[in-house]
């Protein structure tokens, strides 16, 4: 649990995973004070304990009102899509907007500060190996422009702690669970899809693997990281390690049958995101995937959250388990009785 007093400033609040945040936090009784844009969707957040501090992580003055008289900060804020028309967007919002939260926070003093990347950052990891915080980056390239900028804020984050920031920083898998079906929230729209009877694209006959993080437990983990991480120290906050092929396995069990399914080979799906991307930047149409993602998808990425669980006290929900719920939830969504 956190436990300081003042407010808790976030950024990325109306997100999928930072509105699940504010929600945690305020049901802890903690006051949030969430810096939102003035075009961010803030339904369904308990007003009576949140605060909005209009700006946003590229205008440092905006930041520094915010943090005012804030203890700690959550940093969730992130150019996460899978294109922008413009390389530089991932960049200015990744590295830029890390920069300036962590200027911020400085100049404010605060106590604390959580800062959100991702997995990728870590880079595919080779057959068999399931790996950690301390396993080398198996490769120097990065498949996407998401994944080499959050590499760069992380490597930002990790300079600012050697001086003396108190900045810890929490590395998420791949993230499902209810909440707003938005890009951020992928996983979960893959499916709902397949619930409703689409094809789901098995790229390579499934066989990659990944690992699932429910949603729930990546927010504990965030209120632990706040509460017991160590700054300088990167934490994996996943679960499951699975195949496409058994996480669909799974999803059939959730729903009590199974959906047809359809394989895509690696040749056709990398022709298919070239003609996405080509279409995107001709006609400004966001792109289905793009030649980066294939090649994401088409790499293992197989990681253990024991450093979490050992320091953190952080706790996996079994993948069957956080399947189920959300595939109840989906139902009732579908049924008008289920609310992010």
């Amino acid at each position: 649990m956190v436990t300081g007093s003042g407010p808790v400033f976030v950024t990325g609040a109306s997100g999928f995973i930072g509105g699940r945040l504010v929600a945690a936090l305020t049901e802890q009784g903690r006051r949030v004070r969430a810096l939102v844009r003035p075009t961010s969707d803030v339904s369904g957040m308990d007003e009576r304990r949140v605060e909005w501090a209009r700006g946003d992580i590229l205008d440092p003055e905006s930041l520094r009102r915010g943090m005012d008289g804030c203890e700690e900060v959550f940093h969730l804020a992130a150019c996460a899509r899978n294109w922008a028309p413009r390389r530089e967007a991932f960049f200015r919002q990744n590295l830029e907007g890390t920069r300036n939260v962590l200027a911020a926070a400085e100049a404010a003093g605060v106590r604390r500060i959580v800062c959100t990347s991702t997995i990728v950052t870590f880079g595919p990891t080779l057959p068999g190996v399931v790996a950690d915080e301390t396993t080398p980056r198996s490769t120097g390239r990065f498949f996407t422009e998401y994944e080499e900028s959050k590499t760069q804020a992380e490597q930002e984050c990790l300079a600012w702690a050697r001086r003396g920031l108190p900045v810890t920083i929490v590395n998420p898998t791949r993230v499902y669970g209810p909440g707003r079906l938005t890009e951020g929230n992928s996983v979960t729209l893959m499916i709902d899809q397949y619930r409703r009877g689409r094809l789901p694209v098995l790229l390579n006959r499934g066989r990659d693997r990944g690992n699932y993080v429910l949603v729930d437990d990546l927010v504990k983990g965030h209120l632990r990281a706040m509460e017991r991480g160590r700054p300088g120290e990167r934490y994996i906050l996943g679960g499951e390690n699975a195949s496409l092929k058994e996480f669909f396995a799974l999803v059939d069990a959730a729903l009590g049958g199974r959906r047809r399914q359809f394989n895509l080979p690696p040749a056709l799906a990398m022709a298919f995101a070239r003609f996405e991307r080509s279409k995107a930047e001709w006609l400004g149409i966001h792109p289905t995937i793009t030649p980066g993602w294939v090649e994401t998808f088409l790499a293992d990425w197989v990681y253990s959250s024991a450093k979490a669980q050992r320091e953190l006290g952080y706790r996996i929900t079994p993948l069957a388990e956080g399947l189920r719920l959300t595939c109840d939830w989906l139902r009732r969504r579908a049924a008008g009785g289920a609310t992010p």
